[in-house]
């Protein structure tokens, strides 16, 4: 039973790797904007879809056409946490670091690129397994 549309595995994994060379680069510098363009990254992930995200239309128009069909598919649901939990530490980085509190700055990016690094390099979506736990472990609506 799929809780949202499917999308190709290898849009998310593209996605990951352009976020771990942002995030590093973020880390880097210390250069707030940076991050803040990538929080709204997140944001259109989120709250709006996953089609309409930059790196998904970045993956769609320039890098798809180039791979073959995917040959399978995965819920939308748990890439669309996996991308407010990135809002989450990309906000709390941006304030750390443009309200010079540049430890939490640098703890919340290193969290966010630490998550898509596991993506990027692993295919391990941590954000996902968050979801899937929290899935697994909240009261079905049946039970009460």
């Amino acid at each position: 039973m799929s809780a949202g549309p499917a999308v190709d595995p290898r849009g998310p994994r593209f996605a990951a790797i352009l976020t771990t060379v942002v995030l590093a680069v973020v880390l880097i510098t210390q250069w707030w904007p940076l991050l803040a363009a990538q929080a709204v990254v997140f944001a259109i992930g989120a709250f709006i879809g996953l089609k309409p995200a930059p790196y998904s239309l970045v993956y769609r128009y320039l890098v798809a056409p180039r791979l073959g069909p995917a040959t399978e598919r995965e819920d939308a649901a748990p890439l669309r946490f996996a991308q407010a939990v990135g809002f989450v530490f990309a906000v709390v980085g941006t304030v750390g670091f443009a309200a010079d509190l540049t430890v939490l700055g640098f703890v919340a990016t290193a969290f966010a690129l630490l998550a898509a690094f596991l993506n990027a390099a692993f295919n391990f979506c941590l954000g996902c397994e968050m979801f899937l736990l929290i899935k697994r472990f909240s009261p079905s609506p049946r039970a009460s």
